[in-house]
């Protein structure tokens, strides 16, 4: 389940204490409806049949959003968790290349003793070596990705049933045949579900059908199931660094400034040099992300300098109250 600690009660630094207008911006969860669906993020419960893009053009329709992204395609083949990002939020897409999990029901072409299938499999956890099958959207090249762990739940005859945690753009059909040729016999995948797309998982999906009744009852003036059902993007993001900046360095970063020492309000610990961090508004807000330029401590002690290298802006200029110049004017 994705983190629900908002971003100020995470960062405990306190580097300036700062007043907020209620007169601009608005707390995520607090979002005019319309604003909320496209500053948003739906989990939907991809069912096998349909592919990752046939699902994104269903939400389309159902939520009358102009854009819609996903994260992490999934095969038609296999269901569950498949993030969906709404306008606004497709501007996250390609920084979700974190950890998946897997429910896998493995088919193997020969009769093996259970102890046997279970000591294979363990070996196939840490790094491992794959080359994409032929029909993938990537080049068949060999990569290295990490398994962290394979869980055999049961074996009932020649099918095992296994959870598996991996690194993300790991094939786990190609695990299961790999997994079948150490045994000896054979395998393949017969069933796939993913369990997990972090910082996702399944408490936080939905069907296209709740989906579908949740904005029918939105347009008969009943809101509260369709806020439930959509993630604010802030959330989605709790997974990575932040900081909290004043009101009066909002519009700047909004217009693409990198973020300066004196905007900073308070900021989270443990952050170093190159980590990918969000910067956020007093009320919660995100307003744009970078790569850190200074620790958490040179942050806090510093008086002068650029911190953070803005590279995605996700808060509209004309939010907050511009107080900042051009130069020369």
């Amino acid at each position: 389940m994705i983190r629900t600690e908002a971003p100020r009660d995470r960062c405990k630094l306190e580097k300036a204490a700062a007043y907020t207008d209620p007169r601009f911006g608005c707390e995520p969860e607090r979002r005019p409806m319309r604003e909320y669906i496209e500053r948003g993020v739906v989990v939907i419960d991809k069912p096998a049949g349909p592919t990752s893009h046939e699902v994104v053009s269903w939400v389309k329709g159902i939520l009358e959003v102009g854009k819609a992204a996903h994260t992490g395609t999934l095969d038609p083949k296999v269901s569950g968790v498949l993030p969906v990002l709404l306008g606004v939020a497709t501007k996250l897409t390609g920084i979700f290349h974190t950890d998946k999990e897997y429910v896998c029901l493995m088919k193997l072409h020969g009769d093996v003793p259970d102890v046997r299938v279970r000591e294979v499999a363990s070996e196939f956890t840490g790094k491992i070596y794959q080359r994409p099958p032929l029909k993938s959207a990537v080049r068949r090249r060999i990569r290295i990705r990490t398994v962290h762990h394979i869980d055999i739940k049961e074996v009932s005859g020649r099918e095992v049933l296994m959870m598996v945690g991996c690194e993300a753009g790991t094939y786990i059909r190609m695990l299961c045949h790999h997994i079948g040729l150490a045994i000896g016999v054979g395998a393949h995948m017969a069933q796939l579900r993913r369990t997990k797309s972090l910082p996702f998982d399944e408490s936080d999906m939905t069907t296209l059908h709740e989906l579908k009744d949740a904005y029918v009852l939105y347009e008969d003036g009943d809101e509260h199931l369709l806020r439930r059902l959509i993630i604010p993007m802030e959330h989605a993001l709790w997974h990575l660094s932040c900081i909290i900046v004043k009101d009066t360095a909002v519009d700047a970063l909004c217009h693409g400034a990198n973020l300066a020492v004196p905007g900073i309000s308070r900021i989270e610990e443990g952050i170093n040099i190159g980590d990918q961090v969000v910067i956020y508004t007093n009320k919660g807000e995100a307003v744009c992300m970078g790569r850190a330029l200074m620790s958490s401590a040179e942050m806090l002690n510093a008086e002068e300098g650029i911190c953070v290298d803005t590279d995605r802006v996700f808060m509209e200029p004309g939010t907050y109250l511009r107080v900042w110049k051009c130069r020369g004017g």
